[in-house]
């Protein structure tokens, strides 16, 4: 099988793979109580902001400077102030109050996809340079994208989306990373600036969802502290898969 195509296939499979896991948990949420839900979503949020401290950031400073770091950082969080702005117009017909959690997830599916496409560029340019860097970076991105998964699934069980429907989505948010890792072989080492830019620009999208849309979603669920303190165990946990995979 030619390379660039057999690239293109793993980070395909590791993107749709790595969310598929975290979506199973459409699956477990039935009629999950508001505690419940508050808690779970408070364990994503924490889990993406440790994905954005632990991993993203340091490989985009490794990989570049750290004001190109910084500019991708702010304009990852202009473009997701933007499409907050748009998806914020769209009427979601017949979902009434549900319609929050619908914009929720539809944002957290734009940021993930960002997010996983300069993956895959690392993952194809990891091929690239050494076959067992592009494996070793696989298996790591995969059990790193379970968090976006679960993060991505809960809001829309809530918003009525059936199970199917739900863990499908989450499949199609991990689909960017194929043609990520197909550009990233093409490109080679030649990527690895770019790469840094776009984990910077998908830090910041990641941060503006987290802070902006997850957790007051997990807040409007449990006025109490039940929320916030799921949210530092899932930032704890982040870190954990983040320093031991």
């Amino acid at each position: 099988m030619n390379v660039i195509l057999r690239t293109t296939l793993i980070g395909l499979s590791v993107g749709i793979i790595g969310t598929g896991m975290g979506g199973i948990m459409a699956f477990i949420l039935n009629r999950p109580s508001k505690k419940f839900l508050s808690g779970v979503i408070g364990i994503s949020s924490g889990l993406m902001v440790a994905i954005v401290t632990f991993e993203l950031l340091p490989e985009a400073f490794a990989l570049g400077s750290v004001w190109g770091t910084a500019a991708g950082v702010c304009i990852g969080t202009m473009g997701a102030a933007y499409l907050d702005g748009f998806v914020s117009k769209i009427q979601f017909k017949n979902r009434g109050k549900h319609a929050a959690y619908i914009k929720t997830s539809v944002l957290l599916g734009i940021g993930i996809a960002l997010h996983n496409f300069p993956e895959g560029l690392a993952i194809g340019s990891g091929f690239v340079a050494q076959e067992r860097l592009g494996i070793g970076l696989a298996v790591v991105i995969a059990l790193h994208n379970m968090p976006e998964g679960i993060a991505m699934v809960t809001p829309l069980r809530v918003a009525g989306y059936s199970k199917l429907k739900a863990f499908s989505l989450t499949l199609l948010a991990g689909a960017p990373m194929g043609l990520g890792a197909y550009l990233g072989a093409l490109i080679g080492s030649v990527a690895y600036e770019f790469i840094g830019i776009c984990l910077a620009f998908a830090g910041g999208t990641m941060l503006y969802i987290t802070f902006g849309e997850l957790i007051p979603r997990s807040k409007s669920l449990n006025q109490g502290r039940f929320s916030t303190v799921f949210s530092v165990f899932g930032f704890i946990l982040g870190m954990i898969v983040s320093k031991t995979f």
